[in-house]
């Protein structure tokens, strides 16, 4: 578990770097396939969000009940329908990570823009870990530069 601190200009930042977003959404989708067809089923997109574990009832302190099985399927029968925008039964890599931008934007707009502390998974491939690290790479690759440029500059004044 790590600790990050982002805000929404993190996260935007990251899925507007196309190169970056797609390694980071490739990567999650290949570790989500589980059979390697290519295609998230059901089943598949279903332990991805079983793994966040955000159906367990009382957890964080809470007085609620767990949800009920049948309320539990229908969530994540709702979820798989969102990703599978064609219908097909299956989620294929392009409807993943259009789910995935729309997902990590609305997560930018709720963050807003005041710095907040996150715990995140180390192991899995967390998105939000995975932007605070893009973030933290541009800022020491302008001062690399600026560093360059000081030094030359320092180098032509002699």
């Amino acid at each position: 578990m790590s600790v990050v601190i982002l805000d929404g200009s993190t996260v935007r930042g990251f899925v507007a770097d196309d190169d970056a977003f797609a390694r980071s959404v490739d990567a999650r989708f290949e570790a989500l396939d589980a059979n390697g067809d290519g295609v998230l089923s059901r089943a598949e997109l279903r332990r991805a969000l079983e793994s966040f574990r955000l159906l367990d009832g009382a957890g964080f302190g809470s007085a609620e009940p767990a949800p009920l099985p049948a309320e539990v399927s229908a969530l994540y029968d709702s979820v798989f329908e969102q990703f599978d925008a064609d219908h097909s039964g299956a989620v294929d890599r392009a409807e993943f990570g259009d789910q995935m931008r729309r997902i990590m934007l609305a997560v930018a707009d709720g963050l807003g823009s005041q710095p907040l502390q996150v715990a995140v998974d180390d192991e899995g491939g967390s998105f939000l870990l995975e932007a605070a690290e893009h973030e933290a790479a541009s800022i020491a690759a302008k001062i690399d530069a600026q560093r360059a440029a000081d030094a030359a500059a320092a180098a032509d004044a002699k």
